[in-house]
């Protein structure tokens, strides 16, 4: 079957690929059905940000050639003699999670299965034309959500638990620093749950705009501005309650702190680097400001509750750039011109999508 696969890393830049990073697709072959497993034809997957990380950088270290993608939607062809927990049956529109908590090493028993030691034994790449999963990672879609929206189950997920971890509560003030797509997702989740002076600080206007549809009160560029003036005129002197970052921008992530309100809570969601080191100032962050300071990785228990709230999220916008799977460079050359929340590949046909 077509998989795609990065086969030398390298630089992606937003004009052509250049010749120190090569994405292309292969055959490669069916995995063999197991009794628990239940067998997906992909219809969609997104490009995640952080997969032109492992593309540039290899940040996890993986043997090259390596397969790419995890944000996939599409509908069961075959289920496992054993695959019975979950009513999941063939026809089933599906999206789901790429990772499989094993259930029985002591972070899963301790309530932290995103830390679960056997979690990527059975990880398959989603950009290709099928993948074959265990049940427990199937979920189905609401039947008012397409096959393209549902390939967003994975980073609606993600904001799903940020939002479990900030526990914003109705009334705070507080920013979201990146208008990509999980922050996109966590202005209109933030303004259901009631934020005040709700602000996203973004340097693209396309975004700034959809940030302004989807809820937000400030929209700012935050190379056209001071930041911390701004936060102060906008709070009134005393900062924002909790701040989001999610742009990835090493310079962004270090100024973040002085936007915040004493006794707040600063979260780190984007990728970085792993060689990035930041310091901080721990008598004004910690003794002066007792703020809290925390981060997110992957999204433990929050998939059921990501597929009930997609029908209520705004996600027409995300969805407007599709290449089909043999198009996958252009793809990835398109994501990275930031011109688009988020580009989508066509894995598989299927009527009406």
């Amino acid at each position: 079957m077509k998989s795609v696969a990065v086969t030398k890393c390298g630089l992606i830049n937003a004009e052509n690929q250049s010749d120190k990073g090569i994405i292309e697709v292969r055959d490669i072959p069916e995995p063999t059905l197991q009794g628990e497993q239940v067998r997906i034809k992909v219809a969609y997957c997104s490009i995640c940000g952080s997969d032109p990380h492992c593309m540039e950088e290899n940040i996890f270290g993986w043997d090259i050639p390596f397969g790419v993608g995890h944000e996939m939607s599409g509908v069961i062809v075959e289920v496992g003699k054993k695959a019975t927990k979950r009513g999941l049956k063939v026809g089933d529109r599906v999206a789901g999670n790429f990772l499989n908590f094993c259930g029985t090493c002591y972070y899963c028993v301790n309530g932290q299965e995103q830390f679960c030691e056997f979690c990527a034994e059975s990880n398959q790449p989603c950009m290709s034309e099928n993948v074959t999963w265990h049940e427990s990672q199937v979920y189905k879609l609401p039947d008012d959500v397409s096959l393209k929206k549902g390939c967003l189950l994975e980073p609606v997920s993600v904001v799903v638990r940020v939002m479990d971890k900030l526990g914003p509560k109705i009334g705070q003030r507080i920013a979201v620093n990146g208008g990509g797509p999980i922050g996109l997702l966590c202005i209109q989740m933030l303004k259901m749950m009631g934020a005040v002076d709700l602000t996203l600080f973004e340097p693209i206007s396309d975004r700034r705009d959809l940030g302004r549809k989807y809820g937000a009160d400030h929209c700012i560029d935050p190379t056209a501005v001071d930041i911390v003036q701004k936060t102060n005129d906008i709070t009134g002197g005393l900062g924002f309650d909790a701040v989001i970052e999610v742009s990835g921008n090493l310079k962004a992530a270090y100024n973040m702190p002085e936007l915040m309100a004493k006794g707040g809570t600063l979260m780190y969601v984007a990728m970085y680097p792993n060689d990035f080191e930041m310091p901080l100032n721990l008598c004004k962050t910690f003794f002066n400001k007792e703020l809290t300071l925390t981060g997110t990785y992957v999204s433990p228990y929050a998939f059921p509750r990501a597929t009930q709230i997609m029908p209520r999220l705004q996600l027409d916008d995300f969805i407007t750039s599709v290449y089909d799977i043999d198009d996958v460079a252009e793809a990835f050359v398109m994501q990275k011109t930031g011109k688009y929340p988020k580009v989508l590949i066509r894995c598989n046909n299927f009527d009406g999508e």
